[in-house]
């Protein structure tokens, strides 16, 4: 399930360029009044104790955005193995905005990943809804998934120095012996994983758990059903939550949606096709521009592209703080700035740069896809994205299903081709040391009230059509989105946050055929 997120705004990131102290008392009945699960009981009826947020900072971005008096945080008790309740224990940690109205209930969010935390994007969220009626009805909750962010015990794989060495190029091609080293890499990253987090713990992490903990969340929340925005992957714990739980379901608002049921070796190819496509409106855009360093004619972009960066793979570029820009954190900075057509204008900057002889916006870039902060520190998301994919997805073992893939990749991306011809080299899931936990399928689900689903046309990471279908198997009404961007909903496009707000207060969907423009 290769989906990520924008880390942040991709409007502030644009400017930017040109243990807790909480606890909770579990309880034998449930706060919302609705029954507790058979042997799950001491788990529902908690009362999260609120508090400060800043104990919860992980990075330096949270702890700016946690100082905000207005926010405060708690955590919740669940259980690390579902099947053992009376074993050992998870803390999943959240982040509260209250109301400043009549309250509806509690809206939690999700945006992303997987791996990606709720809690360090409530604070943009809850600044991009002030004054409205979102703001004025509901507590926003942004909750860091099990091993994510703030909630314990984290999944932390490797060490930050570690995690720039994995960043450096591996100068491997298809032979035999590059893809022994690229294999290499993988089996030491699952090593890493174990000897560090526990096999109980990449156990237990899956979309299976979440939607169980996000239920006792619910719950200790004070609200009978879950109102709910995910946003890529989140889409997906939406899903599986109205599987698991769809009397408890009061709206989902599902944007960028995940096809749960596709084949991952299409996955893959589709979304690098719907890169592809990113790349190619970026390319017609920077024509029209007089600095663009792919020149005048977009039919001529991909070669002029891969001609300004395959050289990085001998000769890295000069970044500016001691580090060098190689071929792979280059891609990983154009491929960020191809989430949003809001960071076209970076993109065509690190690329002027580029020319120069300047890696400094694309590290930029690709410091902000990583997690990587100023002072040289990681997030986790990252390392929890394989750990949660690798028991989400199923199990791939064969080399010759990778070459396919990587042959295929290329074929509908060139823009991606490094010239090094595909390689069968298998990732870190090929080697994962514990067995998938979900299967993919489409959602099948009675009785689940109205659903809003929002996919966006020219949206890279998740394509369009995949909105389409889970719109479809779930009963639920479409909104459509013409644009370029990796989801949408409430980040300042009027005509989709009118329709989510309207959805989210008053359960009013869209009617059929409704459609915005970004």
């Amino acid at each position: 399930m290769d989906v990520r997120r924008v880390a942040a705004p991709a409007a502030a990131l644009a400017l930017a360029l040109v243990a807790g102290c909480t606890t909770t008392v579990a309880g034998t009945g449930t706060a919302a009044g609705s029954p507790a699960p058979a042997g799950l009981e001491s788990f529902y009826g908690q009362e999260p104790s609120w508090g400060p947020c800043a104990p919860f900072a992980v990075t330096a971005d949270d702890r700016d955005s946690y100082a905000d008096p207005a926010l405060d945080c708690a955590t919740v008790t669940v259980p690390l193995d579902y099947a053992r309740p009376d074993g050992d224990t998870a803390e999943i940690a959240m982040l509260r905005k209250r109301a400043t109205g009549d309250r509806i209930g509690s809206l939690l969010l999700n945006p992303g990943g997987p791996g990606a935390s709720g809690m360090s994007f409530g604070p943009s969220i809850a600044a991009g809804i002030a004054g409205t009626p979102l703001a004025e009805r509901f507590d926003l909750i942004g909750f860091d998934p099990r091993g994510v962010g703030a909630s314990e015990p984290a999944i932390d794989c490797e060490t930050d120095t570690e995690r720039d060495e994995e960043r450096a190029d591996i100068d491997a091609d298809g032979s035999p012996a590059g893809v022994a080293l690229v294999e290499a890499d993988s089996q030491e990253f699952v090593d890493r994983c174990v000897e560090r987090v526990g096999l109980d713990v990449l156990a237990n992490v899956g979309t299976r758990e979440v939607v169980r903990d996000l239920d006792i969340l619910r719950d200790a929340l004070g609200d009978r059903q879950l109102t709910f925005l995910g946003y890529s992957y989140g889409t997906f714990i939406g899903a599986k939550y109205a599987e698991a739980f769809p009397a408890n379901v009061r709206a989902l608002v599902l944007d960028g949606a995940v096809d749960p049921a596709q084949d991952p070796v299409e996955s893959s190819v589709d979304q690098a096709a719907g890169f592809q496509l990113a790349f190619d409106a970026f390319a017609a855009d920077c024509a029209t521009r007089p600095d663009c360093a792919l020149g005048t004619d977009p039919a001529a972009a991909v070669d002029a592209f891969r001609a300004l960066v395959l050289p990085l793979y001998d000769t890295p570029a000069a970044v500016g703080d001691g580090r060098q820009l190689g071929y792979a954190d280059a891609m990983t900075g154009v491929v960020q700035a191809l989430y949003s057509d809001q960071l076209w204008e970076v993109l065509r900057l690190g690329l002027t740069e580029l020319t120069a002889g300047s890696g400094r916006v694309l590290a930029l870039l690709a410091d902000s896809y990583e997690g990587r902060a100023e002072d040289g520190t990681y997030d986790n998301d990252l390392e929890a994205f394989p750990v949660i994919a690798c028991v989400d997805d199923r199990r791939i073992t064969d080399p010759a299903v990778y070459l396919e893939i990587d042959t295929r990749y290329r074929e509908v991306a060139p823009f991606r081709d490094d010239g090094r011809g595909p390689s069968a080299a298998r990732p870190p899931c090929a080697f994962w040391p514990v067995p998938p936990t979900t299967e993919p399928a489409l959602p099948v689900v009675d009785g689940l009230p109205p659903v809003l689903v929002i996919s966006v046309t020219g949206d890279p990471a998740t394509p369009y059509e995949a909105g389409v279908r889970l719109a479809d198997q779930l009963g639920a009404a479409l909104l459509s989105v013409e644009g370029n961007q990796h989801t949408v909903a409430l980040t300042g496009v009027p005509c989709v946050d009118d329709a989510v707000t309207r959805y989210l207060v008053d359960l009013e969907i869209p009617a059929d055929g409704a459609s915005c423009t970004i």
